[in-house]
């Protein structure tokens, strides 16, 4: 199935045999080379498949193969017309996102601390597989429930950032009985940790304004010191996944539903077990909240060491929080018509354009903050929702790969890619020195150029471009 470009940096995949709509994928001619490389554009179709889906199956274009849904995909049912939920369309990883933080500190100031503050992060912040946090395990029945605000209250940052978090840190539906004990035991000792593969912990400088009124209400300015945090939900994400999928493995044929992968299984948003995912996702959500919102509080705490201040001196404030795997109950018109919708955003980012009620009084007028970060030793990028977008107010979630771990692996030993980080004047922290080649610039795209085709898209606009000062790497 050969897309078809409809636009220059749009192509459709037209209808075929059980396809319930037609397939979007937003690219580039470069980046479609890299994407008929693996087998997303097929996966897409497969969405398409959905029961209720509406409008198409789309693909950001960070697209690449993924676990069912492509990674970059976004799908929207109809829950009035037997919508499904999917935790393909979620990902493992539930409510993964992005923190940005800014900071007092310019370029220079940082540089004449920047081995104490790296020192610093090196051993305030867990990273890798398995074990080791900030917070305490007694803390996860409260943040289950209540997110990042249990973590306020617990004396993890401050209230001011729940303002600027989306869903206010804090997702509503929570049901941790939908949590099994094994979810909770491997997420009980890993609250405030990054974890491994592409997850991160980054210092950045805010390198150049393309929109300097959203900048100013972002909070951000040109020079600018900032850090990043890249993470999700950890182990209890991953097992709530694991355990949904396998109920409604075995409830699908009960509904009545019968979809081209497995890896798609779905049951009707409005069904016992519909509900019950969506109640274990929102306490998942929860938790991935307050993972970023503690390993922000610790950032703070490691500046205001190696800088000899206190943490509130520090300046350093949320500019937002954004989740890119989430599947989320909203509003949006269809052919002219208002529906309540399940929008299964994996991989992709929620992008609402100015004057969304659900972003904070203070971005209502300018759009909500899209974070898209690049790879180690490449840019990021903050964007602004569009109120026009096409893709139920979504927009890209970072480059996306075009080499798989192992490939990217044999490239280059992690060594290698050290130094070579190294000779731009990054300083790197990694938990493993040899995984580093796994996440190296060149097993991802060109991160400007999929934000040009948001831009393009008109999925959403260009505010500042960050270039990466230090880092730090499961």
């Amino acid at each position: 199935m050969e897309p078809t470009r409809i636009s220059d940096v749009v192509w459709e995949i037209d209808r075929e045999g059980d396809m319930r709509v037609p397939g979007r994928i937003y690219a580039s001619d470069a980046i479609m080379e890299a994407v008929l490389r693996d087998r997303s554009v097929e996966q897409v179709a497969n969405v398409a498949h959905l029961p209720g889906i509406v409008g198409a199956s789309f693909a950001m274009p960070d697209i690449h193969w993924g676990y069912g849904f492509p990674i970059g995909g976004v799908a929207a049912t109809d829950i009035d017309d037997g919508g499904v939920v999917s935790p393909g369309g979620v990902g493992f990883d539930i409510c993964c996102g992005v923190r940005l933080i800014a900071s007092r500190f310019d370029e220079a100031e940082f540089y004449e601390k920047a081995d104490e503050v790296m020192t610093q992060l090196d051993r305030r912040i867990p990273r890798g597989a398995g074990n080791g946090a900030i917070a305490p395990g007694s803390l996860t029945g409260a943040i289950l429930e209540d997110g990042a605000v249990a973590a306020v209250e617990a004396g993890y940052g401050v209230e001011r950032d729940l303002e600027r978090c989306e869903e206010h840190g804090r997702s509503d539906g929570a049901d941790p009985s939908a949590i099994s004990d094994k979810a909770i035991r491997r997420g009980s000792d890993q609250i405030g940790s990054l974890g491994g593969g592409n997850h991160f912990l980054e210092v950045q400088v805010v390198d150049r304004i393309e929109d300097h009124d959203a900048a100013k209400a972002f909070g951000l300015a040109e020079g600018m010191v900032v850090v990043m945090i890249h993470c999700g939900s950890r182990g209890l994400g991953h097992q709530v996944c694991t355990d949904h999928l396998r109920q409604m493995g075995d409830a699908m044929a009960r509904h009545g539903i019968d979809v081209p992968d497995r890896q798609l299984a779905c049951v009707p948003v409005d069904s016992d077990e519909g509900r019950r995912y969506l109640g274990a996702m929102a306490a998942s959500a929860n938790f991935a909240w307050a993972n970023r919102h503690v390993l922000a509080h610790e950032t703070r705490v490691a500046f205001a060491e190696a800088f000899g201040m206190t943490p509130a001196e520090t300046g350093m404030d949320l500019v937002f929080d954004v989740a890119h795997n989430l599947a989320k109950i909203e509003k949006h018109r269809v052919d002219g018509t208002e529906k309540t919708l399940c929008v299964h955003r994996k991989g992709a980012t929620r992008a609402f354009g100015a004057g969304h009620p659900d972003l904070p009084g203070d971005l209502r007028p300018v759009g909500q903050p899209v974070l898209i970060p690049g790879s180690m030793g490449t840019a990021s990028w903050v964007l602004k929702g569009l109120s026009d977008n096409p893709v139920f107010g979504s927009a890209a979630h970072g480059a996306g790969r075009v080499m798989s771990r192992k490939q990217a692996k044999s490239q280059s030993p992690g060594k290698d890619v050290r130094d070579a980080l190294v000779r731009q004047g990054i300083a790197v922290r990694p938990g493993s020195v040899s995984l580093l080649s796994e996440e190296a610039p060149y097993a991802y795209k060109d991160v400007d150029a999929v934000v040009a085709v948001c831009a393009e898209a008109g999925l959403a606009a260009k505010v500042a471009r960050l270039r990466p000062l230090g880092v730090v790497k499961g």
